[in-house]
């Protein structure tokens, strides 16, 4: 698994029987692209453009000194888990001024993973607080940045505020086996979901 943007391989195949949305969020610059275009087997869908002097003016470009692009629609791939299954991968713009499109984006999507930097930690409530607010399942995903302060996931979790059932990781979202190991997380959580209320 991870990314083959030169792959022939575009189309589904025939044997596939089932598909499922899911939504990578998280506040500005966190590595959602980076994490989507990891993991996605066709060459992914991105809608960057260049900041402007006039978005900096709006986004909070702090310990992101690097930063030229920013996503303005959506992110976009798709990753296939076995012969029947297959997940499409949507990356939210993390800036607020883009709350309508996450509405619609939500739209049958099945849960979301949030990306977290340990540097801006605060700025992931307003992510989570409008996850809640829309009824959609999340787990949370550290995203390892060079030089960014190291706290364990006890210490992320209570700063968080996160419940005990809410699914906490660390990935490095340049990496597959780190990022597909942060989507199983979500996918096992959201399967335990579903299994409690078929039973309850």
């Amino acid at each position: 698994m991870g990314c083959a943007p030169d792959s022939d391989d575009v189309y589904l195949r025939p044997s596939v029987k089932t598909a499922a949305k899911l939504l990578v969020v998280g506040h500005f610059a966190v590595g959602k692209t980076t994490f989507v275009g990891t993991l996605s087997e066709i060459r992914p869908l991105r809608t960057e453009e260049v900041m402007t002097q006039a978005g900096a003016l709006v986004d909070d470009l702090a310990g992101t000194r690097d930063k030229t692009t920013t996503t303005v629609a959506m992110d976009f791939g798709r990753l296939t888990i076995n012969d029947s299954l297959v997940l499409y991968l949507f990356g939210a713009p993390g800036q607020r001024r883009f709350t309508k499109l996450w509405h619609d984006m939500t739209r049958g999507a099945l849960g979301a993973l949030v990306l977290a930097d340990t540097r801006r930690l605060s700025h992931s409530f307003e992510v989570m607080g409008l996850l809640e607010e829309l009824n959609l399942p999340y787990a949370v995903a550290v995203n390892d940045f060079e030089g960014a302060p190291v706290h364990s996931l006890d210490e992320v979790r209570e700063a968080l505020d996160l419940l005990d059932e809410t699914p906490l990781v660390r990935c490095d979202a340049r990496h597959p086996d780190s990022s597909t190991r942060a989507l199983i997380s979500l996918v096992e959580y959201l399967l335990s979901r579903k299994t409690e209320l078929e039973h309850a």
